[in-house]
């Protein structure tokens, strides 16, 4: 079967965040897929197979990382949708079915992707004692993102702050349930984006992810609701770094980005 390496929320190879992409025709046993992922060792590895005509979604939808199976996931979803058109596979809107509902894939004029995800969430909860120790910086409010996120998500003093954080992941980890997303407002809106973020994974096996579409579920409400606009940019600023256009609407956010395909090749296995 064909494989693919695609990164996602980029217009350019070697940026974004790479995903693994297999169009399959049933899904194989867990196992399977779970190896595979950790064979591409990405931060997640798509797994897709249609469905039949007339129902609620057009393709059936998993992602795994190199460590176990997610609930969602944006830039593999953005990936998916990029090799499906691309290749001819599907035309128009694709609807995912998938363990966080049917997500929608939309494709743009400009060749952008707009996915529609349940917007996150958002629950005040106190800092975590140790947790400023553990990010390397104090968070001045915490946010749990609810299941299907299953993410901290912190706001720390300023974007210096969030490309400075060199974490302690062991200790991390105790945090939450996948990982911390750590947040701050934009120095200068001029430069394209309005926020800043960056996103640490250790108990799904990710260090650090490079472009997290499900966190900006979560980035997107937090945003709008504190700069009082519903349409944002998000930068994430990993090494590799990518940007998210968001729109909020409420229960809904809209996460939109391109993708470019670096790798295609045949699975042996």
């Amino acid at each position: 079967m064909r494989i693919r390496i695609v990164d996602a929320f980029t217009d350019r190879p070697f940026a974004g965040n790479p995903a693994g992409v297999l169009l399959l025709d049933a899904f194989p046993d867990d196992d399977w897929m779970q190896n595979v992922a950790l064979e591409i060792n990405h931060a997640e590895t798509a797994f897709a197979h249609p469905l039949p005509a007339g129902g609620d979604a057009d393709w059936a939808l998993r992602w795994f990382t190199p460590a176990t199976e997610v609930a969602m996931c944006g830039h593999a979803t953005l990936a998916t949708a990029h090799v499906l058109h691309g290749t001819g596979a599907h035309e128009g809107p694709l609807r995912f079915a998938t363990r966080s509902g049917v997500l929608v894939a939309s494709p743009g004029g400009d060749g952008a992707i707009t996915l529609d995800f349940p917007t996150a969430p958002l629950t005040a909860v106190e800092v975590p004692q140790g947790l400023a120790r553990a990010l390397g910086a104090a968070p001045r409010t915490a946010f749990d993102t609810g299941p299907n996120v299953g993410d901290l998500l912190v706001e720390v003093a300023d974007e210096r702050t969030v490309h400075a954080l060199r974490p302690d992941l062991a200790a991390l980890a105790a945090h939450s349930e996948r990982g911390v997303i750590a947040t701050a407002r934009a120095e200068n809106p001029g430069l394209g984006y309005d926020f800043v973020s960056r996103c640490f994974f250790p108990n799904v096996g990710i260090d650090e992810d490079p472009v997290t579409g499900s966190a900006h579920t979560a980035l997107a409400p937090y945003w709008s609701e504190r700069l009082g606009r519903t349409a944002l940019t998000g930068l994430q600023a990993s090494a590799r770094s990518g940007r998210v256009r968001t729109e909020v609407r409420g229960g809904r956010t809209l996460l939109t980005g391109r993708a470019v395909t670096v790798i295609e090749g045949d699975l042996l296995v």
